[in-house]
């Protein structure tokens, strides 16, 4: 009963050692969390409910959060309204705070009464066509050092579909390339500190052998960033892999919404074009959950819509 007692933000400290503990999340994806729920807090104190305990909870107070994140800005500085994806966020580390409290007993809210903000753009995964692809990887001049990087980079995301921040962890050791080598096995540790293998094509092997051949150093990072020799930070961050898919995004012409993570979608949408089924590329993109795949099933569903048009008999039929 002390438990059911305890304002709700007494819990969150709780709830955090919980996601940490029970739940294994990484100390990225625990911050983020932590950074979520400062939203909620503050507006459970400037509403004068800053002792509202977990089964006090309404349904009338998660709506009026609602309209609180959809009225707040970005920023300071930006005073743009928040996007609803955002505002997903938002709402999503609320729900995991609900499941919490039902999975310690404690009174409250069920997680399903919070429902998320629609966003219909949620709906169209954004990703490069093959074509788009082509003139992407062969943008970079290899006949430098940095365009050599950038090549086995580009190789390497569309041939793996790498989250950024598995890319940039990744350390030469790992990639143990031989004479006979053609492709290549990596175990690596991914989002939520989970092991899973990725798999180097043929020719992005060839690339990723070009650009360590020119590696005469001893860092141990796989992509270096060469404007930062005998700096703590050689290992190249994310942002500058990101910058490094704009400029040549930029050069080719391609939409300059192009990121790392768009040619991750595009890796899974070509993988769904050639056939394979959802749940092995879910495997290959290291989800945890099959409803995070499923926002690819609208690429399958037009591929099969397709084929229905073009094989399926009923057309030959008489009226």
């Amino acid at each position: 009963m002390e438990q059911n007692n305890k304002p709700i933000i007494e819990h969150i400290p709780s709830f955090l050692d919980y996601l940490e503990i029970e739940k294994g999340l990484a100390a990225k994806t625990q911050e983020n969390y932590r950074r979520f729920l400062e939203k909620f807090i503050k507006w459970l104190k400037i509403t004068d409910n800053k002792q509202l305990k977990p089964h006090e909870l309404t349904d009338e107070h998660i709506w009026k959060y609602k309209v609180f994140l959809s009225r707040s800005p970005i920023s300071e500085k930006n005073k743009n309204p928040l996007k609803k994806n955002t505002q997903n966020y938002y709402l999503i580390a609320l729900r995991n705070l609900l499941s919490y409290f039902a999975d310690r007993s404690i009174l409250s809210l069920p997680a399903d009464k919070i429902k998320l903000a629609k966003n219909k753009s949620d709906q169209n995964v954004k990703f490069l066509n093959l074509d788009q692809i082509e003139r992407l990887i062969l943008a970079p001049s290899i006949s430098t050092i940095t365009g050599l990087r950038d090549r086995a980079i580009l190789e390497t995301l569309f041939s793996t579909g790498l989250r950024i921040a598995e890319l940039v962890a990744l350390n030469k050791e790992q990639i143990k390339i031989k004479d006979n080598t053609k492709d290549l096995e990596v175990s690596i540790i991914g989002k939520g500190e989970r092991s899973r293998t990725v798999y180097f094509s043929e020719r992005a092997v060839k690339w990723l052998k070009k650009y360590l051949e020119t590696r005469k150093d001893k860092y141990k990072s796989l992509f270096i960033n060469y404007r930062r020799k005998n700096n703590s930070s050689i290992r190249l961050s994310a942002r500058s892999v990101e910058n490094i898919v704009k400029k040549y995004a930029l050069i080719t012409g391609l939409p300059l919404t192009t990121t790392p993570h768009i040619i991750r979608h595009s890796y899974a949408t070509d993988l769904l074009n050639q056939g394979v089924d959802i749940r092995t590329v879910q495997e290959f993109l290291g989800h945890k959950n099959i409803a995070t795949t499923q926002i690819y099933t609208h690429i399958t569903n037009k591929r099969l819509r397709d084929i229905h048009r073009k094989f399926h008999s009923g057309k030959n039929l008489k009226e």
